[in-house]
C-alpha cells in the first residue's frame, strides 16, 4: 500500500500542462526538491521558457521537455518509454493539463465536447493508462489527477467542463480503490479560483463574459504557487483528496448537506460573487431561442 514521500530527491516526475499555471509552479517547486522532470505540454514556447528558467537554478537532476497533446492517443502511448529512456524509473505523474469552455449546453457544439473531453478527461485516462505500468514497477509511486470546483458542483454555462471534471473525480475515486493494495497512491485535487492561464485560454460564446471572468480571476484568484505547495504537501502525506481555495471547501460542505438544493445555492453564491446575475436571463433567452420557443 502506497504512503507519502519523505523526499522527492532523485525521483522522476511527469507533469502535463507544465508550460504555465499550476503545472509550471509544480515544476519549479519539485525541481528545487531535487526531482528529475519530464515536462509535457502542447505549448512549445511555454515549455522552453520553463526549461530555460529552471536550467539557471542549481539542481543535480535531469530535465526534458515533450511537446505532446494529451488528447492524442498515439503520442501519449509513446511518451512513457521516451521519458523512461531519458530518466530511468518514473515515480510521479501529475495529470494537470486542462482547457475551459464557457457556454450554455445548446451553444456547445459536439466538436467542442470532443475537444474539452479530449484534453480534460481522455488526457487523464491516457496518462493513467500508459504510465501505470511504469509507475507500478517502482517501490513507491503516486498519481495526481486535477479535477475542479466544478467537479463538485454543476455550474450553468460549464456543462462540458463540469462533465469532464466530474468524470475525472469518478475515475480517480474508482482507480484509487483498485490501487489500494499496490505501491501506487493517488491524490484527487479540486482547485477553484487559481490564477492560471486556463481563463485566458478558455473559449466560449460570449467574449465579454470571458473578459469579465478573466479580469475577476486576475484580481481575486490565488497564485498557482500556493496551489502547487498544497498539492506537493498532499502527495508527501499521501492524502487521497485535496480541496484548494475556500470555495471548494464551501461547495463540498454544502453539497454534502444538501445534494440537490445545495448545488443551486452554491451556484447562486458564485454568480453573485462574480457579478453575473444578468447571465441567467441571457442564458434563458438563449435556451428558448435554441429550442424554437421564442422569447417571453
Amino acid at each position: 500500500m502506497s504512503k507519502g514521500f519523505t523526499s522527492f530527491k532523485g525521483r522522476t516526475a511527469v507533469i502535463t500542462g507544465a508550460a504555465s499555471g499550476i503545472g509550471r509552479a509544480l515544476a519549479e517547486q519539485l525541481w528545487t526538491e531535487g526531482c528529475n522532470l519530464a515536462l509535457v505540454d502542447v505549448d512549445n514556447a511555454g515549455l522552453n521558457s520553463v526549461s530555460d528558467a529552471l536550467s539557471k537554478t542549481r539542481n543535480s537532476g535531469s530535465l526534458t521537455i515533450h511537446i505532446t497533446d494529451v488528447a492524442d492517443r498515439q503520442s501519449m502511448q509513446a511518451l512513457p518509454a521516451a521519458i523512461a529512456a531519458a530518466h530511468g524509473e518514473i515515480q510521479l505523474l501529475f495529470n494537470n493539463a486542462g482547457i475551459g469552455y464557457e457556454a450554455a449546453f445548446p451553444q456547445t457544439s459536439l466538436e467542442t465536447w470532443d475537444r474539452v473531453l479530449g484534453v480534460n478527461l481522455w488526457g487523464v485516462i491516457h496518462g493513467c493508462h500508459f504510465f501505470l505500468p511504469y509507475l507500478a514497477r517502482t517501490k513507491h509511486a503516486h498519481i495526481v489527477n486535477i479535477s475542479s470546483l466544478f467537479g463538485i458542483i454543476g455550474m450553468p454555462g460549464q456543462t462540458a467542463y463540469s462533465a469532464s471534471k466530474y468524470a475525472v473525480r469518478g475515475l480517480s475515486e474508482s482507480l484509487r480503490e483498485e490501487l489500494h493494495t499496490t505501491t501506487v497512491g493517488l491524490t484527487l485535487v479540486h482547485p477553484s479560483s487559481v490564477a492560471t492561464n486556463i481563463m485566458k485560454a478558455s473559449d466560449g460564446d460570449d467574449p465579454e463574459l470571458l473578459a469579465h471572468l478573466s479580469k475577476w480571476y486576475d484580481k481575486n484568484a490565488i497564485a498557482p504557487e500556493i496551489a502547487a505547495t498544497k498539492i506537493i504537501r498532499a502527495v508527501k502525506k499521501g492524502h487521497p483528496r485535496l480541496l484548494i481555495s475556500p470555495e471548494s471547501y464551501l461547495a463540498d460542505y454544502i453539497k454534502r448537506l444538501m445534494p440537490v438544493a445545495g448545488n443551486k445555492l452554491t451556484c447562486d453564491l458564485i454568480i453573485r460573487v462574480l457579478g453575473l446575475e444578468h447571465m441567467r436571463d441571457k442564458r434563458s433567452d438563449q435556451w428558448r431561442r435554441e429550442m424554437g420557443l421564442g422569447s417571453e
